[in-house]
């Protein structure tokens, strides 16, 4: 049975694998990426679609200004496994992400997608038209949903990152922990050496 659900950390590997089985390297070069760089996602809007513990689906929100300081979310990325596509899956994970959203209180949805597929979702390129991505983009496919009836209404000019820092992690901890695990490799070959 498929469950849509919170996003858990100990989902971030296969999450991980999940995107890059989706996108490849390209996925650190969209513009969409500059807005997710050393960002958290909004709070309580990042899902997993699970079939047991396999992981094969996600979309997360993220935290944005729209142009003149208007506060909206960025979707994306939306990805589901090769094997479960063609049967709605990506499509109820973005009306969860949208559902969720307006319960949140959040006004507006942004995102850099396929107009065709998005359409659908009530995303258009109507109030976006003003819009720039911090990178090149293609200008039809940046696209926009109001939650709230004028939400984007005179929104223009760069979209910024607007959510909470991701935590940096400490070199130091980083360093031991390297050391411990390339420590516990080299005790390991030592052990199997001696045995053979």
């Amino acid at each position: 049975m498929i469950q849509i659900r919170h996003e858990r950390l100990a989902d971030f590997d296969a999450r991980e694998a999940l995107l890059d089985a989706a996108f490849g390297e390209t996925r650190y070069r969209k513009s969409s990426e500059r807005l997710r760089e050393d960002r958290l996602p909004a709070e309580g809007l990042s899902f997993i679609a699970a079939e047991g513990r396999r992981v094969i689906g996600t979309a997360r929100l993220w935290d944005v200004c729209v142009g003149n300081g208007k506060r909206a979310l960025l979707l994306g990325p939306v990805a589901v496994a090769e094997d479960c596509r063609a049967k709605g899956l990506g499509g109820a994970m973005v009306r969860r992400a949208i559902q969720m959203a307006r319960k949140l209180g959040h006004d507006a949805i942004v995102l850099v997608g396929d107009p065709e597929y998005y359409e659908r979702f009530g995303f258009s390129g109507e109030k976006t038209a003003a819009l720039w991505m911090p990178g090149p983009f293609e200008r039809r496919r940046l696209l926009g949903r109001e939650l709230t009836a004028g939400a984007l209404d005179g929104a223009r000019g760069m979209i910024a990152p607007a959510g909470r820092m991701a935590p940096t992690p400490d070199l130091d901890v980083l360093v031991a922990q390297d050391a411990r695990a390339n420590g516990s490799k080299v005790l390991r070959l030592r052990r199997v050496s001696r045995a053979a």
